[in-house]
């Protein structure tokens, strides 16, 4: 904060106004200092405004302590959930301040803390506009860029064949005499300026998104089509005629449709056209001009299904260990992803997840032929309406080879007219992820030819649900059969206790049992898979915590030596032996951690978690009651500290931790925020000889080519797009770094051996540096396109995880460049590497 006080300079227009005006602002000035220094923040604010009013030409001289003021001023208000004035605040300093990247930053912070990410991602833009270099103001951009313009939208635009067969069907239906349209779910407006390139005289196109409607009106002003093409910022389900288009069009055209086909909300969107936007329908057989009746493209879709065996989606799913470095996982808990708790939830949840099948690490097994689920004609209302209200179809599959039922995976073709067909299939090049519906709960998940998966299908809340997933195995029919006979029998001979005895082995549960339901994220699952992890950490701490116990000891015997050699003395005494103090662990891992209870078998340790969902406590706590360990041994830190953004404390005033553990690497495979800032904390907290876990953390990366992350990242010129002018404006929301990467099976090729990029230590931080050159040599002549990179994390200098390993819940991430690099075999590149806070960038010296 600047100690220097600018002094207000007279106007041109001296007299006694002027010098009144001067008097005032001088005193102002000496108030505001006065406020500040007494933290009186929303005072100091107010001088400062009005020294700002009267003396505008201040502006320089008072801007960074104004700046302050503003910050520490909308602290309290946050605090004391004043938000109409915090907002108030900023929006006066952005007034006096239009141009201050810094305000416009933290307007940002503010915004998207609020939930308003559209507005908060205007005000990143703009900082990053007034200051190219401002790291922070970049590094909040490309994050809530993920949120506003999802990744999707770039590889759809990049497949050349969906867009091709989409203007074919709109171009037929337009030249059949369909020249009104409605666009439904916009996007960036591609499918408008198909109709309108058609010869449609009327085009009208809603999207919710305020990003992309205001993306969409750019795109279509860039092409000329402005005039031609009425742009609508909001849902179709809001549109009235003749209040929002005049009447009812003769085309509806959308892609509203998701891997789950109807999880974007299709099936509603378009029955309230067909109610209220389009014009009827042409009856079977009716002749007349197209423009009379209205038509949807697409058309219709048939849905797909097989079942598959597949390692990735079932650790991501299924708990499949019993034991988790020495600790046993009770039988009463059941553990579950979000994809199956929406079965019996209230909450509308998407009931599958996704995935690109065709890139799933390690492959997977179809188990059956491919089966139809279901077919949904989008022309016929009366179908779009009985969809929510049918009854569940059961189905049954046959098997046709043997392996794990792990999964039932969806797909869909979508007929956009009777010529033109799309197929999200896992064996076509598609743009499309694949749903996949996880299998839980069975007795036996190992099938076999002659078995029968057994489903029902449903279209319930706008999704596509498939559930009761069971197995009939051949071979119990017969026994099915047989124990039925036995059972009748033992009726008719009336054996008394044989039947009590079968009808007690036919009991599955204790009723004194408590049966806990855990719901997991697939990351949260995968970590409790993950045995390297969980055995390596079980390891580090029984080191530190041993060394600890034994200087421990050694500390005890001296006070003992001592108080003996005083009783002798004076005496024998008859005081009580205290109780050891035990060693304290404190683990601040995001979501679900069984650390502490593994931390809990190893000596006199208090473990303290950190979870924060009741149901994650209720489930640690019957843990460890499996385990038999006593009562409070595991404690929940967040129940003992009052202010839970302020999670590193003491364990008690007068004790310090042995060993904290620290989330460094988020499951995206980036570095999680503020790490180095909570590691400094973490270390005034540490006892002698205490650790933090993990000490230190390598980044490694190579350099590959990869036209896959190319297209996934940014759309690839006009001719994607068949000519239309789309890529700069979409572009601008591209990000360097493409996160959730699977590199096993990532399409690329490389041209370099991997390299360590960068060192953080969280225990001895002065061997970090924020900037580092690392030279690359290429040993593969190509482009390269980007650089993935992963870390290993040292738990000490012997025990270390590395999270581009098979068993790992952590996924990669990559640097994509702007711009390809030829190489050739026996070059150098030069790799700038900054650490900035958490967050590192990569840049390629030419």
């Amino acid at each position: 904060m600047p100690n220097s006080r600018p002094r207000p300079r007279r106007g041109a227009g001296s007299g006694a106004g002027a010098a009144g005006r001067d008097e005032l602002v001088s005193r102002s000035l000496q108030s505001a200092e006065h406020c500040l220094g007494s933290q009186d923040f929303g005072t100091a604010y107010a001088h400062y405004l009005l020294v700002l009013s009267l003396a505008p030409e201040l502006k320089d001289d008072v801007k960074e302590t104004f700046q302050y003021a503003l910050f520490r001023w909308a602290e309290e208000l946050d605090a004391l959930s004043r938000t109409p004035d915090l907002l108030g605040c900023y929006e006066r300093a952005l007034e006096l301040f239009p141009d201050d990247e810094v305000i416009c930053n933290s307007m940002g912070e503010r915004l998207f803390r609020m939930g308003f990410r559209d507005e908060a991602a205007g005000y990143f833009h703009k900082a990053v506009k007034l200051n190219p270099d401002f790291n922070d103001a970049k590094e909040n951009f490309y994050r809530v860029a993920n949120w506003l313009v999802e990744r999707w939208h770039f590889i759809m635009l990049n497949d050349t064949k969906r867009n091709t067969i989409y203007n074919a069907a709109i171009q037929k239906a337009v030249r059949s005499g369909s020249k009104s349209v409605l666009d439904i779910g916009a996007g960036t407006g591609i499918l408008s300026m198909f109709a309108r390139k058609a010869g449609a005289h009327s085009v009208y196109a809603c999207e919710l998104s305020k990003t992309m409607y205001e993306l969409a009106c750019d795109v279509v002003a860039a092409n000329k089509m402005e005039e031609g093409i009425k742009l609508l910022h909001m849902k179709s389900l809001d549109i009235k005629i003749p209040k929002h288009i005049p009447e009812r069009v003769s085309l509806v055209v959308t892609e509203t449709v998701d891997a789950g086909l109807f999880g974007e909300g299709i099936v509603e969107s378009l029955i309230h056209a067909w109610e209220h936007l389009l014009l009827q329908p042409k009856t079977k057989g009716e002749n007349g001009n197209c423009e009379k009746y209205g038509k949807v493209i697409p058309a219709s879709a048939v849905i797909f299904g097989m079942a598959v065996e597949c390692a990735e989606i079932r650790r991501h799913h299924r708990v499949g260990v019993k034991d988790v470095a020495g600790i046993c996982l009770p039988t009463n808990v059941k553990f579950q992803s979000p994809a199956y708790s929406s079965v019996d939830g209230e909450e509308t949840i998407e009931p599958y997840t996704t995935e690109k099948m065709s890139r799933v690490p390690g492959g997977y097994l179809a188990l059956t032929e491919c089966f139809e689920i279901m077919t949904v004609d989008f022309n016929n209302l009366q179908e779009l309406k009985s969809l929510a209200t049918n009854k569940p179809d059961k189905i049954g599959i046959p098997v046709t080879k043997e392996g794990i039922l792990d999964a039932i995976v969806v797909w869909f073709v979508l007929h956009l007219d009777d010529e033109h067909s799309l197929s999200t299939s896992p064996s076509e090049e598609t743009c499309w992820e694949q749903a996949v519906y996880p299998v839980h709960d069975l007795a036996d998940y190992w099938i076999k030819p002659g078995d029968q998966v057994m489903m029902e299908v449903s279209c319930q809340d706008c999704y596509l649900r498939i559930q009761s997933i069971n197995v009939f195995h051949s071979e119990h029919e017969m026994e099915v059969g047989k124990s039925f006979t036995r059972n009748k029998d033992l009726l008719s001979f009336g054996n008394e206790a044989e039947l009590c005895s079968a009808l007690a082995n036919l009991q599955t549960s204790k009723p004194d049992v408590v049966e806990q339901t855990c719901v997991l994220e697939s990351t949260e699952i995968a970590l409790l898979n993950n045995i390297p992890y969980h055995e390596g950490f079980k390891m580090a701490m029984k080191k530190v915590l041993s060394s600890l116990t034994l200087e421990k000891l050694g500390q005890a015997m001296d006070t003992q030596c001592q108080n003996n050699e005083m009783s002798c003395e004076s005496g024998p005494s008859n005081a009580d032996r205290s109780i050891p103090e035990p060693l304290y662990v404190l683990d601040v891992s995001e979501g679900f951690s069984v650390l502490p209870v593994i931390a809990g078998t190893l000596g006199q340790v208090k473990p303290y978690s950190s979870v924060e969902k009741d149901q994650h406590r209720v489930t640690l706590d019957l843990i460890c009651e499996a385990n038999h360990f006593p009562k409070d041994t595991l404690e929940f830190w967040l129940r003992h500290v009052e202010d839970e953004s302020a999670v590193l404390q003491r364990p008690k005033s007068d004790k310090l931790w042995s060993i904290i553990i620290l989330d460094v690497i988020e499951p995206s495979g980036l570095i999680q925020q503020e790490i180095m800032e909570k590691a400094a904390i973490s270390r005034c907290l540490l006892q002698s000889g205490g650790k933090i876990f993990p000490q230190y953390v390598l980044m490694f990366g190579l350099l590959v080519e990869s036209q896959t992350l190319m297209e996934e990242n940014a759309v690839q010129g006009a001719e994607r797009t068949l000519g239309f002018n789309i890529a700069p404006f979409i572009n601008q929301f591209q990000v360097p770094i493409r996160v959730f990467l699977d590199l096993s099976s990532l399409p690329c090729i490389p041209l370099s051996k991997p390299v360590e990029l960068l060192r953080l230590d969280l225990m001895t931080p002065y061997l970090n540096t924020s900037n580092r050159e690392v030279k690359v040599r290429i040993c593969k002549s190509g482009q390269v396109t980007a650089i993935p990179f992963w870390y290993h994390m040292y738990l000490d200098d012997e025990i270390r995880l590395d999270t581009s390993s098979e068993a790992s819940h952590w996924k990669q991430a990559a640097v994509v460049l702007d711009n390809p690099i030829q190489v050739e075999m026996g070059d150098e590149l030069v790799l700038n590497i900054q650490h900035h806070k958490s967050n590192v960038s990569i840049t390629v010296k030419q």
